[in-house]
């Protein structure tokens, strides 16, 4: 939620600072590259040590940060975006290590379906930052009050962790619990992962995804509103307030679909694996493939109607939103319990480094490149991101592409991984890289 008020009150960040696309880009682009160098080290640490503790004090760290946020004043933009990165690593912390929890408390179908439950959470925080943000400034004037909310929700959430979720052993849910007495050492699982082409692959694909939803989530709004100002529906926010209503409906739609998503992507899979047992990685590749078309759509829709827009929207964000869950199911097959916070650590270095680390001001980038080579308007402000932004589908058709190569050594590295927990059952130090 913290990571999406800001893209909710965007426009007014940039008229409040004073900044341009690519500069209101940077604000992602810092959150997302403090989030993947801290991946790594809560990876390392959440293999050892206490992850409850970890997890506590990481969400009451990014909420105090987001907290303090709101009093930077407007002299001191590169504070703002430097508080922004710190954000990132306290968020970090929480994406490396909780899924490693539900893997040691479920297995199999419900453990697919509990990791659903817990990535439809990525959507639904982020539509309601969207929300919350954009209600939280209509309702107190001022757009600041979007980062003096969720911090409150979020020192509560860490509360909560500290006292009452449980740290399970590492491996107790695959028949390790208490018989697991020694650890690979961390050299040696990086090799290991390395060697892992289902891992590599899927963590290619999630880049895809990343890429996507990163740039999506920061300058679809603000693509809209420049929509319906060439459209003369609205005017633009020069001098007064600008409007929230883009934010709000693409936050709700975002919610809805994550929802939506999540839920097609359990039951599809579900289904599928009575058929194959490839059908984790052929499913991501199908929606990966659909949502593509729909995203594309967006832009041929947008000029004319913004209906047909967020449409278009809908479905495309549903399809790419499906195969969250069952990317992460994936590594919980593929990757033995000692390694895998390590595993989703590097997957989340992987993904944000080659993907939203840098989409959001890479688009903003561009944007501005094309208003500068061509007379500035506001046709042209609208046309330069949406020529800039379709960058975005083709990053998902190559997501695609890498979910299908993983289809193809899935099942080799689930069975390696299997016996590999067996050596661990019997005996730690028999098993091999």
């Amino acid at each position: 939620m913290d990571r999406y008020t800001v893209a909710g009150v965007l426009l007014d960040i940039q008229k409040h600072y004073g900044v341009n696309d690519s500069q209101a880009g940077l604000l992602q682009t810092v959150f997302i590259c403090s989030f993947m160098v801290a991946a790594p080290i809560f990876g390392y640490l959440g293999d050892r040590f206490n992850r409850k503790i970890i997890l506590s004090c990481g969400i009451i760290f990014w909420s105090l940060v987001t907290l303090s946020s709101s009093f930077i004043t407007k002299e001191y933009y590169w504070l703002f975006v430097l508080s922004r990165g710190l954000v990132g690593i306290g968020e970090s912390s929480y994406s490396s290590i909780s899924p490693t929890i539900i893997g040691d408390l479920f297995t199999n179908n419900t453990r697919t379906m509990m990791l659903s439950v817990f990535y439809f959470a990525i959507p639904l925080g982020s539509g309601l930052g969207y929300i919350l943000g954009s209600s939280a400034k209509e309702a107190s004037g001022d757009w600041h009050w979007a980062l003096r909310v969720s911090p409150v929700l979020g020192m509560t959430a860490g509360t909560l962790i500290m006292f009452f979720v449980p740290d399970p052993k590492r491996g107790s849910a695959d028949q390790l619990g208490g018989r697991l007495r020694t650890r690979t050492p961390w050299i040696c699982d990086m090799k290991a992962l390395a060697k892992n082409r289902s891992y590599v692959f899927s963590s290619l694909a999630s880049a895809a995804v990343s890429f996507a939803t990163g740039a999506f989530g920061i300058w679809i709004p603000t693509y809209l509103f420049r929509a319906q100002v060439v459209q003369k529906t609205v005017v633009p926010c020069t001098n007064e307030p600008c409007s929230s209503k883009d934010s709000l409906i693409f936050g709700a739609i975002t919610c809805v679909t994550g929802l939506l998503g999540v839920l097609i992507g359990w039951a599809t899979t579900r289904l599928c694996r009575q058929r194959t047992e490839r059908a984790d990685p052929l499913v991501c590749a199908v929606s990966m493939l659909g949502s593509a078309i729909f995203i594309c759509l967006i832009f041929v829709v947008a000029k004319k109607s913004i209906v047909g827009a967020y449409i278009c929207i809908f479905i495309g964000e549903t399809l790419l939103f499906l195969n969250w869950a069952i990317t992460a199911d994936i590594l919980m097959y593929v990757v033995i319990p000692t390694r895998r916070a390590t595993a989703v650590a590097f997957q989340g270095f992987a993904s944000h480094m080659l993907g939203d680390a840098g989409s959001p001001y890479l688009i903003g980038l561009i944007s501005d490149a094309l208003q500068k080579t061509y007379a500035k308007s506001v046709m042209w402000q609208f046309l330069s991101l949406g020529y800039a932004l379709m960058l975005c589908p083709f990053v998902i058709v190559l997501g695609g592409m890498f979910f299908l190569a993983t289809a193809l050594f899935y099942l080799d590295d689930r069975d390696k991984a299997e016996k590999q927990v067996n050596q661990l059952a019997k005996s730690p130090s028999s098993v091999k890289v």
